[in-house]
């Protein structure tokens, strides 16, 4: 796993950076906030641990910023900051965890261990069909960066079947008696239906096969 390290206090970020490589784990650290916005919209980790008084941009303004910019990437606040007010904002933003200053290594270590479940139950839950759109089983729902789409009833049924037929096409016979319900509709509806669809996606994961039907196919990210 690729983790990043937002902290300014330089004793304590080696140690946490050793600590994390000890647990076979990769990682990038920062001490300016500025330095680290611009290396986290270039760059994709897997997990990020932010403290929040850092110089020239805090920790929340860093959050704030990945998630208008629509990068969801769970994150673990590790800070001094007590208050409840600061704490609520944490959360509010879209923070996983919050750490309080001073904590034992070990405990870090628990706290990642408890996000490394969620993200490999959210993997088990979801399709890659692209590089940023992927799929629920579990809700029938299309996420693009973690983001829930909003799509037409008939579209989530396409998908739906798509899905539930990964890597393998599915004819237009097949849309008409699962999408259309028998209804006596022809192949060029079907298929203006679905190009429609596949105009609405920001990335097309639809491949058109010729003379055949559709279908989807897993993405492997890197």
């Amino acid at each position: 796993m690729k983790v990043f390290i937002l902290e300014d206090e330089r004793m304590l970020k080696e140690s946490i950076r050793e600590y994390i490589e000890s647990l076979g784990h990769i990682v990038t650290d920062e001490s300016d906030g500025e330095q680290a916005s611009n290396l986290l919209r270039k760059e994709k980790f897997d997990l990020l641990i932010l403290d929040i008084n850092v110089p020239n941009k805090n920790g929340f303004e860093v959050l704030e910023t990945l998630r208008d910019e629509k990068i969801f990437t769970p994150v673990i606040f590790v800070s001094a900051i007590i208050d409840i007010e600061d704490i609520t904002k944490a959360f509010t933003l879209g923070c996983s965890d919050y750490i309080k200053k001073p904590f034992h290594l070990k405990e870090l270590g628990l706290r990642i261990e408890n996000a490394l479940k969620k993200m490999n139950q959210l993997v088990c839950e979801h399709i890659n069909l692209s590089k940023n759109y992927t799929y629920s089983t579990k809700t029938q729902t299309l996420f693009f960066q973690n983001e829930p789409q909003d799509l037409t009833r008939k579209q989530q049924q396409i998908l739906y079947l798509l899905v539930k037929n990964i890597n393998f096409v599915v004819d237009f016979e097949k849309f008409r008696h699962d999408v259309w319900f028998g209804e006596n509709i022809d192949n060029s509806s079907i298929r203006a239906e679905i190009n429609r669809f596949r105009k609405s996606l920001k990335e097309d994961f639809i491949k058109n096969i010729r003379g055949l039907g559709y279908k989807c196919e897993r993405c492997l990210k890197v």
